[in-house]
């Protein structure tokens, strides 16, 4: 009798045990995914800035380099191409990131273009709007720098943490996926050729 009331109370107890570590790693893991969906939130708040911030510096360029027709359409395409793609933070497909880094890249590329197309305007590069834009502009850039930075550590937290055995099986059997990460523009590593 004794026996059998030890052999139930040691099954209750690692029953106990392992209820306790499923439930703090299932908790767990969801700390780590709504820790990378806010960061994402994060990242779109400060893209969208970015966005909102392109049509007054259109048109403020606009006023000057009107004959730059080309320049402007094209950031404003991109702007339109970038805003379009909205990415739930519960689906971060490594397709679907792509897709919005892609866009974004578009945009910052587009930007640059127009920033080169000022330089030939000095009574531009003068406007204090223009100026107060412009530092807008530099501004949301490291702001979208810093925070694509803390979503990447916040995926490296989450990412590592549903790959670690046993969570992993864990993971698995609750649909927790890993996360893409933020990488660089395609052609970042070459070093731009400069010519005086």
């Amino acid at each position: 009798m004794k026996k059998s009331w030890i052999i139930i109370i040691v099954i209750v107890a690692i029953g106990f045990l392992a209820y306790g570590w499923i439930k703090s790693s299932y908790n767990s893991m969801v700390v780590l995914n709504e820790g990378v969906s806010a960061q994402w939130a994060q990242v779109e708040n400060v893209y969208q800035r970015r966005a909102d911030l392109i049509p007054n510096l259109v048109n403020t360029v606009k006023g000057y380099a009107s004959h730059e027709k080309e320049t402007l359409e094209g950031v404003i395409e991109a702007r339109s191409k970038a805003t379009s793609i909205n990415i739930d933070a519960n689906n971060l497909t490594p397709q679907s990131f792509a897709a919005f880094q892609q866009a974004q890249d578009g945009l910052s590329q587009a930007l640059s273009k127009l920033m080169v197309v000022v330089e030939r305007y000095p009574d531009l590069k003068a406007n204090q709007n223009f100026l107060e834009l412009q530092a807008q502009l530099e501004g949301t850039e490291n702001r979208i720098a810093i925070e694509r930075k803390k979503f990447n550590e916040a995926t490296q937290s989450y990412n590592t943490f549903i790959k670690m055995f046993p969570k992993n099986m864990l993971a698995n059997m609750f649909g927790f996926e890993q996360k893409p990460y933020f990488k660089a523009q395609v052609g970042a590593e070459k070093v731009p050729e400069v010519q005086f």
